[in-house]
């Protein structure tokens, strides 16, 4: 339904007309007392010679072209350029006020300190100069007529009054019949440039979409594109046309306005409908990759488009408007600072979150670590990341300090360490010893979730109450529940080992040696055992584990 309001309102635009045209001419000239004539002493009534007799109640282009009148044009050149100028400021809607013009012979302009006055700031090059006694648009002026008048009419202007020739004299409604037949065609062949688009970009999208594996989100996000760049296209066509009906300066005035409104806002609505096609390229894109964090980023990306869509097309639309847009910056500026201001730790989480965003040192199911907090992350928002704790509990941390702390990330380990020291007792053989450790080795080797290629099984310390052997090894295991596991299954087959081999585990104690008494034995093992021994014995109990675990 959105084309046919903009229709509706076109068709509003075109019908409605106001009361009087020019009424700033005839109401400068009734001002006067009596009948306008030629004048050119000053800036005021150079114009309203111009203007005043180009209207078709006092029509004189002769009388008009006097504005024009400098020694180096005929009167032909000069009729010519008053005619297209007048043509030119209707065509534009650019509404010159008389009355807002200086009526003082010696006028000198502000900025530049000369004798120099232009009627709207629209049109810069064209303007009046004092030459003697008279004031007269500048042969700079005049040479600058046929360009503007080619811009504004590439078809010509009498195309309209061509097309209908034999209504070409009469009014109605304050408009010549001719006028408001140009009206209709105008309408309908906006609205079968509008069908012919739709239709045609509704195609193009979907086989493109197609192509590219979208099919399925045609529909709801690429053919709502079609529409506004359609009207677009139709309002850019309406903008060039609409100079050929020749409206009165008034009436064109507001057709104008309207015009430069309505396509920046087209444009923006087909630029805000693309997010949302761009959005969908960069979830396929995520789809394909193993990081679920792109999840998080794509909405922001969005967000932040639609924002910057929306600001920049807003900013173009007040400067059509003739808004001063630096002075509107320069206060945004100024309140931008102050909310800065009052909005800092707000400001610097949202920063913080892009950072997250962009750097990545973490995503949703990691388990980090970073300064008193551990935990997994199971949200990350746009003001903090929310992280469930060992203990079940939920911590809501602030992305700024997440932005400026050092974060541990355990979900990126490729291998998980696991380091501690075996004590056995001082009474255990050096060759009961070797074989252990060979052993321990051999239960890294033969564990199917420890690294292989780099792992340290070494007696490497003697300490006040027990020989301690390093075990340094690591777990290629995805999860922590994973490791718990592998750890419970190596510790497991440490303890069978030592129990095989008859190794006695050391803890903290203080020993009292005595004799023996008599008729008891010593409680200290008697080791009468080679080291070819011990080492059958280690191979045998790896021989009965290995067919165990085949039973």
């Amino acid at each position: 339904m959105k084309h046919r309001t903009a229709f509706v309102c076109l068709v509003l635009l075109l019908l409605v007309r106001p009361v009087t045209s020019m009424a700033s001419v005839e109401d400068a000239a009734a001002r006067t007392g009596e009948e306008a004539r030629v004048d050119v002493r000053t800036p005021y009534h150079t114009l309203l010679t111009h203007l005043h007799f180009l209207q078709p109640e006092s029509y004189d282009a002769n009388k008009a072209a006097q504005a024009f009148m400098h020694p180096e044009l005929t009167l032909e050149e000069a009729r010519d350029a008053a005619i297209r100028l007048k043509q030119v400021f209707d065509g534009k809607g650019y509404y010159i006020d008389v009355d807002a013009a200086p009526n003082d012979p010696f006028y000198s302009d502000t900025i530049h300190d000369e004798n120099i006055y232009t009627p709207t700031h629209h049109l810069p090059e064209i303007y009046l100069e004092k030459r003697g006694d008279r004031w007269l648009y500048s042969l700079e002026s005049i040479r600058s007529v046929d360009r503007l008048h080619r811009e504004v009419f590439p078809f010509g202007p009498d195309v309209l009054i061509d097309l209908f020739p034999s209504a070409g004299k009469y009014k109605f409604v304050g408009l010549y019949i001719w006028q408001h037949l140009g009206i209709l065609l105008l309408i309908l062949v906006s609205f079968l440039i509008h069908k012919l688009l739709s239709f045609l970009l509704s195609r193009a999208l979907y086989q493109g979409a197609t192509k590219m594996g979208y099919d399925k989100l045609v529909r709801p996000y690429l053919l709502p594109v079609a529409r506004p760049l359609s009207l677009f296209v139709v309002f850019l066509f309406i903008m060039v046309v609409f100079p050929l009906l020749q409206l009165p300066a008034e009436v064109a005035k507001y057709f104008t306005f309207a015009f430069r409104a309505i396509l920046p806002l087209f444009a923006t609505l087909m630029f805000y409908k693309l997010v949302d096609v761009f959005s969908l390229y960069l979830e396929k894109l995520a789809g394909q990759s193993e990081s679920s964090l792109d999840n998080h980023v794509i909405p922001l990306i969005r967000k932040v488009l639609r924002v910057f869509v929306v600001t920049v097309g807003g900013l173009f639309i007040l400067q059509n408007l003739d808004v001063n847009i630096t002075a509107l910056l320069a206060g945004l500026s100024i309140g931008g600072l102050a909310l800065a201001l009052a909005a800092q730790d707000t400001l610097k989480n949202f920063f913080g979150s892009l950072m997250i965003f962009i750097d990545r040192p973490f995503s949703v199911g990691h388990w980090i670590t970073s300064g008193d907090m551990d935990g997994t992350v199971e949200e990350i928002g746009f003001r903090s990341t929310r992280i469930r704790t060992f203990r079940n509990s939920l911590i809501y941390v602030p992305n700024g300090r997440l932005a400026d702390s050092s974060i541990d990330n355990h979900g990126l380990r490729q291998y998980r360490r696991f380091f501690m020291h075996i004590a056995i007792t001082y009474d255990t053989p050096p060759d009961l010893i070797e074989v252990f450790v060979q052993g321990l080795r051999k239960i890294v080797e033969e564990h199917p979730d420890t690294r292989k290629d780099f792992y340290i099984v070494e007696f490497n310390e003697m300490g006040d109450f027990s020989l301690k052997i390093m075990f340094y090894i690591f777990f290629a295991v995805p999860s922590w529940p994973g490791e718990l596991k592998a750890r419970h299954e190596v510790l497991i087959e440490i303890v069978r080992l030592a129990e095989k081999l008859g190794v006695r585990f050391a803890f903290p104690t203080s020993t009292l040696h005595m004799e023996n008494f008599p008729g008891k034995h010593s409680l200290t093992p008697q080791y009468d055992m080679t080291m070819e021994e011990f080492r059958q014995m280690m191979e045998n109990y790896f021989e009965e584990r290995k067919g165990s675990h085949q039973q």
